[in-house]
């Protein structure tokens, strides 16, 4: 077993992910505070101390695991929820989208930002333009995956909370009121619904067809925005 190859596969990885979800909560916490909700802000969650937003098993066990197992094709993991008491906004339905929007709307940026540094690589000794270009392509997939993914709009997702900011009232409380079964359907549609799928015959991928294909399209597409794809 190459234990120094096994060290820089996991570093590759896990310092992106921490990187990413501990900016995707951050943002979440700093958007709040700004919106009048000192709640996250009283808790240390408006830092960018991975301590205060990494879970031991949803953000690095789980996530590492699935990558393993899938050969790299596949990854889904969580962070500590950021808390909100929507109740100190001012417009509550407007501040709810502009906090979950945050999330992702930081992954992005991370994203872009990854994808530019790609150009001080050449300034670098090959065996640390080596490490850091590895760091850098897996944080530019890592944050549009995190992306596309928490804009799914099923609560208590970033992007069921936008799409209840956004429907009209009598379709956003029925969304809404899914959110304490949100988690469960989101892993049925990710393992179940696959599992049953495969029993039948039938390509019942729907996480591959939410997340992975419209990520691949983004991340090529910031990819190219930038000059580093042709």
């Amino acid at each position: 077993m190459d234990f120094a190859n096994i060290g820089f596969m996991i570093s590759v990885w896990i310092i992106p992910i921490i990187i990413a979800v501990t900016l995707h909560e951050a943002a979440h916490g700093w958007v709040a505070w700004r919106l009048g909700d000192h709640t996250a802000y009283m808790m240390g969650r408006v830092t960018f101390n991975p301590i205060k937003h990494v879970d031991p098993f949803g953000t690095l066990l789980m996530p590492g695991l699935m990558l393993l197992l899938s050969g790299g094709k596949m990854m889904f993991g969580y962070a500590k929820p950021v808390p909100v008491n929507m109740r100190n906004f001012s417009n509550i339905r407007r501040d709810m989208v502009l906090v979950a929007a945050a999330g992702p709307g930081a992954n992005i940026l991370i994203a872009i930002i990854s994808a530019l540094l790609f150009y001080t690589l050449p300034l670098m000794p090959p065996d640390v333009a080596n490490w850091l270009g590895h760091n850098l392509k897996n944080s530019l997939y890592i944050n549009v995956i995190l992306c596309v993914f928490n804009l799914i709009p099923l609560p208590p997702l970033d992007g069921g909370r936008i799409a209840v900011g956004l429907l009209p009232r009598p379709l956003a409380m029925r969304l809404a009121s899914l959110e304490r079964y949100g988690m469960f359907i989101l892993l049925g549609m990710i393992f179940l619904v696959p599992y049953l799928g495969s029993i039948v015959g039938l390509n019942l991928n729907i996480f591959w067809w939410l997340v992975k294909v419209p990520a691949d399209y983004i991340t090529y597409g910031i990819a190219y925005m930038v000059g580093i794809a042709g």
